[in-house]
């Protein structure tokens, strides 16, 4: 069921992505202007879409126009996709200002390409095991058993040299010492088996009031809460936006050509980078080359710093710096959004 519901995760990513992201702008060779007023918005009509709303002339009322259109939507974005990907990875700056300047027809909007890719991630994660199985509750309890099996057969052997010395008349000190450490450590992995032990037995002291119900529901059954958290992330993702806002005032205090906008442009289009390199990521785990996907973590600074210095104009020196500081926010801002997350899924 877990390929089922990542492939759901594309498609709704799709369909989310398409409201958000008009086709105006854009020409078709499909569809005839069979109609003299737009059946949308009743504007006289002089072209095959609509002068006023941008809906195309004639509506086509078909089983096939209709997939032809749902397809479309979730897997073309109209075109514009093969002329936004290439520029976000080599040229960030230059679209994000060429967007933020007008041209809107040409490039998938940030929140729609936000949207996509935040869809487009947990599915393929999720298909490739990058967020760990669906029985990571069983795995977890599986191989504390597993542990606890080994110490038993350690212990028994252990019991058997402690009989041996004893009939020969040796010491048997250091047996003894043994004996007790294997015994304290099936005690100890005994007792994580239970569902309530961080936050009953080990943590009273250590683990704050707030987060114990947290620690409770995780080792009672670390599946689900796995699952409540990776949904609340996945729905709550818009969040990282208004969370890095702040932190891109503080890299841009005193330029005022900048405003909100820009910021946000910026921010959006960035994250949904770095959203497609995790799912580069985990299809290079899953097909057997973790060395090279390990090589992907040197490039988010990389990508910052080309982002940076176009989109803002900045020389080596000033976006050196600001990527610097920018890295920093990142880590505090998906932390904040991580801990929010977090606790929402708990709840």
């Amino acid at each position: 069921m877990g390929e089922y519901g990542a492939i759901g995760d594309v498609v709704t990513g799709g369909l989310l992505a398409r409201a958000v992201e008009p086709s105006a702008g854009e020409t078709s060779g499909e569809g005839h202007t069979h109609e003299k007023n737009c059946l949308n918005c009743g504007a006289r009509l002089t072209g095959a879409f609509c002068s006023a709303c941008g809906q195309k002339a004639h509506v086509h009322r078909s089983v096939r126009a209709f997939f032809q259109d749902f397809i479309q939507g979730v897997f073309n974005f109209e075109g514009k996709v093969w002329r936004t990907l290439p520029m976000l990875a080599w040229r960030p700056g230059e679209m994000t200002r060429r967007y933020i300047a007008g041209e809107r027809a040409r490039f998938i909007s940030p929140v729609a390409l936000y949207l996509f890719t935040v869809f487009a991630m947990f599915a393929v994660l999720n298909l490739t095991g990058a967020l760990g199985s669906n029985n990571a509750g069983d795995g977890y309890r599986g191989g504390l058993k597993k542990d606890i099996v080994a110490d038993q057969a350690a212990l028994q052997k252990l019991l058997a040299a402690r009989n041996a010395a004893v009939a020969a008349g040796k010491p048997v000190g250091d047996i003894d010492r043994k004996i007790g450490q294997e015994t304290q450590s099936i005690a100890e992995s005994a007792k994580m088996l239970g569902p309530t032990v961080l936050a009953t037995e080990q943590g009273n002291d250590s683990i704050p009031r707030w987060i114990r119900p947290f620690v409770e529901k995780a080792m009672e059954n670390p599946e689900l809460v796995s699952m409540k958290v990776q949904d609340s992330i996945s729905k709550y993702s818009w969040l990282l936006i208004p969370l890095s806002l702040p932190f891109m005032w503080l890299l841009f205090p005193l330029r005022r050509r900048y405003n909100s906008y820009d910021h946000a442009v910026f921010v959006t289009y960035s994250l949904s980078f770095m959203m497609m390199l995790a799912i580069v990521g985990g299809v290079l785990v899953a097909v057997g080359l973790p060395g090279l996907a390990s090589i992907l973590f040197f490039v988010p600074p990389i990508h910052m710093y080309r982002h940076l210095k176009q989109s803002y104009e900045l020389g080596r020196f000033s976006a050196i710096m600001r990527t610097m500081a920018l890295l920093t926010f990142a880590f505090i801002a998906a932390g904040l959004f991580l801990t929010a997350t977090v606790a929402i899924g708990a709840m």
